[in-house]
């Protein structure tokens, strides 16, 4: 039998915040996998800043293997997402080259 939420259950969930804005207008086509991304992007911009991943304009950035991990998809297909998320114009990619991986910087929308 399965068990229903209480109201002392609610404090025991953390949510990842997905905008609603990604919903609508201009972004309403993007893949909801792409959204999901964007959204857990988002919610890890604290622990780039905490790695001190900050770069020297002050912009927080983020590297494909650590979104490839939390969400457990393979590299093509995080790749894949990426490239939605850039011709987007939700993300930039910045090579840094000699085997280096990439930084991605997360825009506003």
């Amino acid at each position: 039998m399965n068990k229903y939420f209480k109201i002392s259950d609610a404090k025991n969930f953390a949510f990842y915040k997905v905008p609603k804005a990604l919903f609508e207008g201009k972004y309403k086509s993007v893949s909801t996998d792409a959204k999901m991304l964007y959204g857990l992007l988002l919610d890890r911009m604290y622990l780039s800043v905490k790695n001190g991943w900050i770069d020297n304009q002050g912009r927080v950035y983020f590297t494909i293997k650590s979104a490839q991990e939390k969400l457990h998809f393979g590299h093509e297909k995080i790749c894949k997402l990426f490239l939605e998320l850039e011709t987007s114009d939700l993300i930039l990619r910045k090579k840094q080259g000699q085997g280096k991986p990439s930084i991605i910087y997360l825009k506003q929308f």
